[in-house]
This record gives C-alpha cells, structure tokens and sequence, in this order.
C-alpha cells in the first residue's frame, strides 16, 4: 500500500528530507549539509552535491524499513533565483550560480536598455537586476562561452536539478520561474522576445509547470541511484518561497505570513501582482494566486544582538535564555524606551542602506529589561508600518522561522498588530511537509489545498495568540512616536 511521500527541500545550506504519511504525519527526518564556494563576490555550488545528499537521505529512508513500494510520490522546494546549465546527459556544465550573487549587472542592464525598464516590471511584477538569472545567464554567453556551448538547457531552482536527475525532464515551477526576469507572472510564459533580443534560444529554457504537476517518473539510471522504485511519480515542486508561504498556512487574500529568520519577510497572498517599490511579486503554488513578498533585513539579528549584549560573557552558550528571562519581567512599551532596528541598514519598509540602529528614550531608570522588550517591539513595529506600506489589512497572520520559538515576542507582535497570530514552532520542516500537499492534489486525494491547514497542524506544534487589549491600546499610541525615529535620525547618516 502506497503510504508516504517523500519531501525534500534544497536549500542554501542544508538538504532536507522527511516521510511524510498521506494523512500529515512526519515519521522520519534527516539533514545533510551544502557547501558553498566563494569566489570574490561570486557564489556557487555544485548541482551534484544537492543530488547527492537528495540520494544518501533517501536510502537513510530505506534503511529504517520503509519500502520503495510505498511512497505515493517525491516532491522538492528548493532555492530559487539560480542559474543551473546542464548538458543533454543530465550533467551540469559549470557551477550553479546562486541567487545572492550578482555579477551579471552589467548585463542586465544592457537586458533593462533592450525591454525597457517599465515593461519588465509590467511583465515579470519585479525589479530587475544583475542577481536575475536571465542576466547571469547572458553573463555565461559573455563570458563562459564555452560552458554556455555545452548547455543544453537551465534551471532556475536547485531542485529542480535534482528532478531532472531524477526524471530526465527539464522543467520548473511557476514560482521559482518568477525569479527568472524571464517569465510574464500572468500567462506563465518565457518573454521569447527578450531572449531574441540577446542572443539566446528559448529552447534552452525548461517547461513551466505547476507545483502539483508531474515532472515525470524514476528513471531506471535514477532508480538505481536514490533507491526509489522506477516509476514512482516525480511532481514538480516549488520554490522555497512558494513552499514556505504554503506553510504558513495562507492561501486567500488578506492572510499573511511573517518569517523571523536571521533577516526576514512579510508574505501575503492576493489575486494580482502588486507593483510597488521594495516587493517581490511570486505565482502561488495555487493557479491564478500571487505571492507579495516585502523582504527586511532586521529581525532574528535583532534578537541575537540585544541577547549576545546584554548576556555576561560567562552565559553566553545560554543567551536567548537569559534574554528571555529578562523579558518576562519587561513591560509592554518597554518604560518608554524605542529602538529603531535597522543594525545592517533596511530594505523595507525604508530603503536605506546608509541607517543605523538607534537607542531613543533612554533614562537613568531604564533596565536591561526594557533594552531587550524595545528591540524585539522595534522589530514588531517594523512589521507593522511594512504590512501599513503593502496597504491591505490583514484577516489572518502566522509567523514562522526560529523567532517564533519566543513565545513573548509573538505575544508582542499581535499585541502590535491587533491581530490574533498563529506561531507554527517546527519551521525547519514545515515547508516539505507542506508540498506534500501538491502530491495529495495531483495523485486525486485532495480536491484542492483546502485540507492544507488541518494537515499541517497534525505534523508538529503551534501556538495561537489573542492581542491583548490593553496592550493594544498602549501599542498604539507608541506606534506613532515610533514612526517619528527615522525621519528624525536618518539626516545623521546620509
């Protein structure tokens, strides 16, 4: 009996697998490190190892007693926003060039000069520039052109390699796609006429398929190699963002996600493309949806500084419990005290490169309490004037990433938000449980992603949050002496 689904995620650092069983319950998880090289300012990986380490977990599956015979489908998110050239043997031709690097900006405007800046932005709902892949990809004619001779056609996500390792076909998803600057986000279709216009064959680029699509199934070659049984389904999988936003749980308009990672995002989810400055426009994993991700820069580091500050050296190994400790005896609107969080400049909701983290309000009387409160209220308030920016209010908020694990913080973020938040706290394996969700729409056991939340609740824990009113009324009034801090210092660092 088909049981499992096999889920991986490949991402920048690590490779994910887990046994996920058809009714959301992760039975088995393994992880291997990814090794990046860096040359200069140039960022790389190798293809193969992604296949690989895909291959070993997978065989770590069959040595704990699960059967080839028993997985329903595989399916894979994976780091988007890359250039992945293979030849027609399934090899690749050069390094993939990952999504953080930008090189190619010379390129890419020469691609802006020839389409015209406007009708990009039109066409793609994005910015353009020099970390596309469409540019890095006139990078490689211009200067690799012997690798680009030998290429046969290119990715764009990491997983979407090991996919055609798998299958022999070369496609991507509609998601990881819409990193490209390549793809018109409404029809889903490469811009053929840009490609012309440099120089560059369409047959070079992959087939774009939904998540819930097949890819195709095990080749013998593939069989032999990961284990799985020949002819198990390949589905086309996401990319991470795509992935991630599933996992959070919001799939209408008016939901949004918060991710609390080292840096972090603002997801939500809408009928179009919303073409404003500092957001990224994604197609949904569910047809005729869009993601609007607004990306900031300070969040988790946030934590991490005022926790590493404020800790004795001594206590180091135990800081975020320190921390949170001092926290609990905190109270909301920190004594008065604000902190702008802007420590590595910010993105959204300013675009600054140039601020600074800021310290306002402080007194003789101020504590290290109120120092840890005021920088994770900064934060909160950060995402709140962000979500302000995006212009549509929010019906639901989740938050994910290892910032959710603060229980105190999330309870200062609804406070902030005046919204009831969901805190999902296994982060780290919630997104390939999510796409499992694409193999139970494509295999005709789900109709659609309506079962998505309650499946995703049985895989692991989550806390639910209600503002608190009175803090909520506090919140408020701190909001709009909050808004005041930047306009005020940002002239010090111009």
């Amino acid at each position: 009996m088909k049981q499992y689904i096999a889920a991986f995620d490949v991402g920048t650092t690590a490779v994910k697998g887990v046994v996920v069983t058809t009714e959301g319950k992760v039975v088995y998880s393994s992880s291997i490190n990814i090794d990046t090289i860096f040359q200069g300012e140039y960022k790389e990986q190798k293809p193969s190892d992604w296949y690989s380490a895909f291959c070993k977990i997978s065989r770590e599956f069959f040595k704990r007693g699960f059967k080839p015979t028993e997985f329903l489908g595989i399916v894979m998110s994976g780091q988007m926003q890359d250039l992945i050239m293979v030849d027609r043997e399934l090899n690749p031709v050069d390094h993939a060039i990952l999504y953080s690097d930008g090189r190619a900006t010379r390129e890419a405007d020469e691609i802006i000069h020839l389409a015209g800046d406007e009708r990009i932005k039109s066409c793609t709902g994005n910015h353009f520039d020099g970390s596309m892949p469409f540019a890095k990809l006139l990078w490689q004619k211009k200067n690799h052109h012997d690798c680009f001779a030998k290429a046969h056609k290119v990715l764009i996500s990491a997983k979407d390699y090991c996919v055609t390792r798998l299958t022999g076909n070369f496609v991507t998803d509609a998601t990881s796609a819409a990193t490209a600057g390549l793809m018109d986000i409404h029809s889903k279709k490469w811009m053929s006429d840009w490609c012309d216009a440099v120089g560059i064959s369409t047959d070079i680029l992959p087939e774009i398929l939904y998540a819930d699509e097949k890819a195709g199934y095990v080749t013998h070659k593939a069989a032999h190699e990961s284990g799985y049984a020949q002819d198990t389904p390949v589905y086309c999988g996401t990319g991470d963002a795509g992935a991630t936003t599933l996992a959070s749980g919001i799939s209408r308009s008016g939901d949004y996600n918060i991710n609390l990672g080292t840096s972090g995002w603002i997801a939500c989810i809408s009928d179009d493309a919303l073409c404003k400055d500092g957001v990224f426009n994604l197609a949904a994993i569910q047809k005729n949806v869009y993601i609007n991700v607004v990306p900031f820069l300070n969040a988790g580091n946030v934590h991490k500084w005022v926790s590493s500050m404020i800790t004795p050296d001594e206590l180091q190994g135990q800081k975020y419990d320190y921390a949170a400790k001092l926290l609990e005896a905190s109270v909301p609107a920190s004594n008065g005290l604000l902190v702008l969080p802007y420590l590595v400049g910010e993105r959204f909701p300013v675009m600054d490169t140039h601020i600074k983290g800021c310290i306002v309000g402080a007194t003789p009387e101020t504590t290290k309490n109120d120092v840890v409160r005021a920088c994770l209220e900064g934060v909160a308030f950060s995402i709140r004037y962000g979500i302000e920016c995006i212009g549509k209010m929010p019906k639901s908020v989740s938050i994910i990433g290892g910032g959710a694990k603060e229980r105190l913080w999330c309870q200062i973020i609804s406070d902030i938000l005046g919204q009831p938040v969901i805190a999902y706290e296994n982060s780290e394996i919630l997104p390939s449980v999510a796409i499992s969700s694409c193999v139970m729409v494509g295999e005709g056991l789900w109709q659609d992603y309506s079962q998505l939340n309650a499946f995703l609740m049985k895989s692991g824990s989550y806390t639910a949050y209600q503002p608190c009113k009175e803090n909520e009324q506090l919140y408020n009034a701190v909001y709009e002496k909050y808004k005041k801090v930047y306009p005020a210092v940002k002239t010090i660092y111009e």
